[in-house]
């Protein structure tokens, strides 16, 4: 299958380099690609050779244990509210006598302060955050 036609003629890579490098060049070179937006070393080294930005992405594993808690918290609050929303609608539905409709309410009020818990975690959580992202 043949590549696309470009409508710049200039654009086209037609003309070959060969190009020796040691070793610890290369994993320089590998190093950099695995952390840029780049698809292979060859790309890596037109680009500096071009003198074009190379987007570098970093992660931090610092921030790991908080995005991990951060994603449990809302897990629990997703299930609390799937909770809370199946017993608003037997609540609705069902034509029960007052103490079943306090039992419900109770059930309801429970998961409010378990809703509560998790909302004063996950602030906390947040403020962290904040000021580690505040420092630099």
């Amino acid at each position: 299958m043949p590549r696309k036609k470009l409508k710049n003629e200039d654009e086209i890579l037609s003309h070959n380099l060969i190009v020796r490098v040691d070793a610890a060049q290369f994993n320089k070179l590998e190093k950099l690609r695995i952390e840029s937006n780049c698809q292979t070393v060859a790309e890596i080294v037109r680009r500096i050779l071009s003198g074009k930005k190379i987007n570098c992405f970093y992660t931090d594993v610092s921030m790991n244990a908080p995005m991990e808690e951060l994603v449990s918290i809302r897990k629990e609050l997703k299930a609390i509210g799937i909770n809370i929303n199946q017993i608003t609608r037997t609540f609705n539905q069902e034509k029960t006598s007052e103490n079943n409709r306090a039992y419900y309410v109770m059930k309801v009020a429970d998961l409010y302060k378990k809703v509560d818990e998790k909302v004063d975690t996950l602030l906390l959580l947040i403020t962290k955050l904040t000021e580690k992202w505040l420092q630099g």
